[in-house]
């Protein structure tokens, strides 16, 4: 086990190369990049969309969802997802 790469003050932002979209011919978001394409789950969709349209910090991330969702407890998927995101380089931190 590493030490986290995000706190609550973290900014997530995509990492050079990848780009994020919807994509209708799968019906879901997806993650490209140049070697192919990662079809993301619906809770990774929206977590990646967050992070793409405002640069904030994971904290302001989080609550936005939480606004989103009928204030669903989503604070350990949140570190979760982005922690794997970064761990798989789709993401760093500022």
């Amino acid at each position: 086990m590493h030490e986290p790469v995000f706190s609550a003050q973290s900014v997530p932002v995509l990492a050079p190369g990848y780009r994020f979209q919807w994509e209708p011919a799968q019906d879901c978001f997806v993650l490209l990049y140049p070697e192919g394409m990662v079809k993301l789950n619906p809770a990774a969709g929206e977590i990646l969309k967050s992070v793409t349209e405002n640069k904030q910090t994971v904290a302001e991330l989080i609550a936005t969802l939480k606004a989103a969702f009928n204030g669903a407890d989503l604070d350990n998927d949140v570190y979760q997802f982005l922690e794997e995101a970064h761990d798989n380089s789709w993401i760093r931190a500022e």
